[in-house]
């Protein structure tokens, strides 16, 4: 799909997502996004629209400056577009205070990052355990999810080890437990193997591949093609535009 064609999905576009009892978990309305003013400004996201349904397995694909991670940034409440709408599991994130904003972060995203960003000094467990240290759980309900989360990606043996006696695809394992363990609506991870070996990366894939056949919608940041393709849904960035995706995906011409 080129940059120049309008999509209109069979229930319309409007300024809210479609109605009660559809599907989408995310839906972006015209977002921008311009850092700086004048003649130093920079446009990083040109009018993108986007829907994406809950349990879908994307990928946001595109070279260093496309505009990929400031999108990813958007997704993750981590930062506010220019203007445009994002409605998140049916309500307009524009609407919240920063204190809702961060709940939301802690309840419904999972982040997972190129550098695992894990504690140094604390054990894998209380790594996986600090979103619901965030969320006010009790210590034993932590200790029992963190260990389950630790369970899904193989590692429960290893949880009184700290990171750095873990490999690298193994801190990245840890990273998406934590990601995992408040059972968000969507996960998020901004080049997952970036600093991992190939084989290590496609591992780490493997995963993912498997949380989202059990129903997680996840959404990879990535420049690596043959990452984007283990995804069921590609959306390819340039200059801030969305080049390529599926159907349910509008860009306009700038």
């Amino acid at each position: 799909m080129s940059a120049a064609i309008d999509y209109v999905p069979e229930t319309g576009v409007s300024s809210a997502p479609r109605a009660a009892g559809a599907r989408a978990l995310i839906h972006l309305d015209k977002i921008t996004k311009t850092y700086d003013s004048g003649e130093n400004a920079v446009q990083a996201l040109r009018g993108v629209d986007v829907e994406i349904d809950g349990g879908d397995f994307v990928s946001i694909i595109g070279p260093s400056g496309s505009g990929k991670s400031t999108l990813m940034h958007i997704l993750g409440c981590l930062d506010s577009p220019s203007s445009g709408e994002y409605w998140l599991d049916g309500q307009d994130v524009a609407e919240h205070t920063s204190r809702e904003l961060a709940r939301i972060r802690n309840q419904k995203i999972g982040f997972v990052f190129q550098t695992f960003n894990l504690l140094p000094r604390a054990t894998i467990l209380k790594n996986v355990e600090l979103p619901l240290l965030y969320a006010g759980v009790r210590k034993d309900a932590r200790r029992e999810r963190a260990m389950a989360a630790l369970a899904r990606v193989g590692l429960d043996h290893r949880w009184k080890h700290r990171p750095n006696q873990l490999s690298g695809g193994q801190r990245q394992r840890v990273a998406i437990a934590r990601a995992l363990v408040n059972t968000p609506s969507l996960i998020l991870a901004d080049e997952p193997t970036g600093n991992l070996d190939s084989k290590t990366g496609s591992d780490i894939i493997d995963i993912f591949e498997g949380l989202a056949t059990s129903g997680q919608t996840i959404i990879i940041v990535t420049h690596d093609p043959n990452i984007a393709q283990r995804t069921n849904r590609r959306i390819q960035m340039v200059d801030g535009s969305i080049v390529d995706g599926d159907v349910s995906i509008l860009t306009t011409d700038h």
